[in-house]
């Protein structure tokens, strides 16, 4: 294995393992830490965590497991993904993470860039935007769990890591790669070791991949993943072998527990005119709601349709129940119901499965039990199709704001085996 990473989510994990794919590595998603060594085949290993709200010193602990079992697999470079829109609090669990690995791998310096221009994330002057709204202004200063109310990536790890933040701005990664490696010398002998790096285009990204050629540890969203694997390229490590993928058209449900813009618009497509269970916090603190309900409604069907069953209200009626139930009551609730109604829906013969936010999908693969994931074609930037290892399941596991508001049929499409 040459590049080991590690997601804190499973969406995000999945968005790398798409990246890495398209650029040509070899690449396997495993869910949770792993306990058996890696096939020999594989180039980039993704270790997807359920980290991003995690205590923090839990959070920090299962990277370090994670780093540790990426090591065994005798990884040349490391990679610590996190959301685009940066999702995290004041107190972590970003910094800490990269701190503790930092510390680990001996790295002197790391780079910070959560830029994905391809779904409207860029870094410019220190800020991270979505399309043309600062962060804080894009919805993301709603979230449920992670509010977003600062853009200024410098001023938000700095609240979260131990070490010094410098800056590489985009006057200098638009000189190229040896331009950004001499910034980050520079900014790691000036005591500021975790650096914020401007990116505004793909170009950007591919410059600052090529920069971080010898560096230990990166860090960032899938976009800086787009020139890592020209590095091993370049030292004739890469196999370059085909993608080998085949869909199924099987039977398939939809679960939603996001509640982001997108994924709301992405219901309300979707329940336009097809069938959709909505679970709302409150039905299921009180009982009401139970996965029995939700699989006799989906029973009682017509043959050939996918149901959606989804959690996804406004951010107003999310904060109303957290505050009447407790956040942390209504996360496990919301959580609990999508895992086991996933075992639910596989026990009874549905073998494509999407699932729309990062929480949801961390508790659904989770509750299913899969231990690992192969990567197929992608669905929307950032989302690709993928296949259970061990069993007859295929899944698109989607973060929140990703994807168009056609998603959850183009998903089905795929998954199918056929182009959307």
């Amino acid at each position: 294995m040459l590049l080991g990473c590690i997601g804190d989510d499973f969406t995000g994990s999945t968005d790398l393992a798409n990246t890495l794919v398209k650029q040509g590595m070899q690449t396997t998603q495993y869910c949770g830490i792993p306990t058996a060594l890696a096939e020999a085949s594989v180039e980039a290993g993704v270790v997807a965590l359920k980290s991003r709200t995690a205590p923090v010193a839990e959070a920090v602990a299962l990277s370090l497991q994670a780093a540790e079992w990426l090591q065994a697999q005798g990884c040349r470079q490391f990679f610590f993904k996190y959301c685009s829109t940066f999702d995290s609090t004041p107190q972590g669990n970003i910094g800490p993470v990269i701190d503790a690995l930092m510390d680990r791998l001996g790295a002197d310096r790391t780079i910070v860039c959560p830029a994905f221009p391809a779904t409207g994330r860029s870094v410019y002057q220190g800020h991270l935007f979505v399309n043309d709204r600062l962060l804080s202004e894009s919805g993301m200063e709603q979230h449920p769990l992670t509010p977003m109310t600062d853009p200024d990536l410098r001023r938000w790890v700095g609240h979260q890591s131990k070490k010094g933040i410098g800056h590489v701005a985009a006057k200098t990664v638009f000189q190229g790669a040896p331009a950004i490696r001499q910034g980050l010398a520079d900014q790691a002998a000036a005591g500021r070791p975790v650096v914020v790096v401007d990116a505004i285009r793909d170009e950007d990204l591919m410059m600052i991949g090529l920069a971080a050629r010898d560096l230990a540890l990166v860090t960032g969203g899938s976009g800086v993943a787009l020139g890592l694997p020209e590095n091993f390229r370049a030292r004739s490590l890469l196999a370059d072998r085909p993608m080998d993928w085949v869909g199924t058209g099987g039977p398939a449900a939809i679960l939603s527990g996001s509640c982001s813009r997108m994924t709301r618009a992405q219901v309300a497509a979707y329940a336009a005119d097809r069938p959709a269970f909505e679970v709302t916090p409150d039905g299921l603190v009180a009982g009401a709601i139970t996965p029995d309900k939700a699989m006799s409604w989906a029973a009682s069907l017509p043959s050939g349709v996918a149901p959606l069953i989804y959690s996804s209200a406004e951010p107003a009626a999310v904060k109303a129940a957290q505050e009447r139930h407790g956040r942390d009551r209504v996360a496990a609730a919301i959580e609990g119901f999508f895992a086991d109604t996933a075992r639910r829906l596989a026990a009874q013969g549905i073998s494509r499965l999407v699932v729309a936010g990062g929480e949801t999908a961390g508790a659904v693969v989770e509750g299913l039990g899969l231990s690992a994931l192969a990567i197929g074609p992608e669905i929307a930037p950032g989302v690709p199709a993928v296949k259970a290892s061990d069993r007859p399941l295929w899944l698109a596991l989607k973060s929140g704001n990703f994807g168009g508001e056609s998603f959850f049929v183009d998903a089905l499409t795929v998954l199918a085996g056929a182009r959307p």
